[in-house]
């Protein structure tokens, strides 16, 4: 199972799994949360074009409520955009019943570290996590995917007018060619860099204590 959030890579990942173990074993939410109507035309769209079980969680009213009780209403826009995933997470693991939760992060966003740490960032199983974008793009296609799924800007949908690069500052080409040792503009270049080192935490196994002192999980 998982969130299906009418972007590539849900659409794609979603695609993958009901190729893999057929399209009555996979369930996929869309789990808006103040979002687009053209977010659930697309998911209800994709959910239809794989012929897999679709079923809507509208979290909408379950956000503003937690926002209120944790008195939340000055935050940075960041600080609640990032509950968005992780009450998206809640809920497909409130479903899975033994049932694999699918993630959706693609490579790209693995090595920069744009995801939210237990957010979309959990999961039992990553099939996308070793492609770059345009990889997952190119496999979008070879899937027979609608054509509009595939070109439309990528975007979390976190607050109206986002997109992916927008918010990073780089582009996804830039990252691939950055991480693949090709030639970078140097803003770009500085960017990604400092993304990278920022996010290692989410990437590194989680540490723990003993007598010894701090020491990863693989220590």
């Amino acid at each position: 199972m998982l969130g299906l959030s009418g972007g590539l890579d849900s659409a794609v990942a979603a695609a993958l799994t009901a190729h893999a173990l057929g399209r009555e074993s996979v369930l996929a939410i869309y789990m808006p949360c103040h979002s687009l109507d053209a977010d659930r035309r697309d998911a209800s769209a994709v959910a239809a074009h794989l012929g897999i079980e679709y079923r809507e969680v509208d979290l909408g009213p379950v956000f503003d409520d937690l926002v209120g009780a944790c008195r939340l209403d000055g935050a940075s826009r960041l600080t609640l955009a990032n509950m968005k995933p992780r009450l998206r997470m809640t809920v497909l693991y409130a479903f899975s019943s033994g049932r694999l939760v699918v993630g959706t992060g693609n490579y790209s966003e693995y090595l920069v570290g744009y995801s939210t740490k237990w957010g979309d960032a959990a999961a039992d199983i990553m099939p996308l996590a070793r492609l770059y974008k345009d990889e997952v793009a190119a496999l979008g296609r070879e899937l027979g995917l609608p054509r509009g799924i595939i070109e439309r800007v990528p975007s979390a949908g976190l607050w109206e007018g986002q997109s992916d690069e927008g918010e990073m500052g780089v582009t996804y080409a830039s990252i691939r060619a950055c991480f693949e040792g090709q030639p970078v503009d140097p803003e770009s270049s500085a960017r990604i860099a400092a993304m990278k080192g920022s996010s290692e935490h989410k990437r590194a196994p989680i540490p723990y204590f003993d007598a010894r002192g701090w020491l990863s999980a693989n220590a």
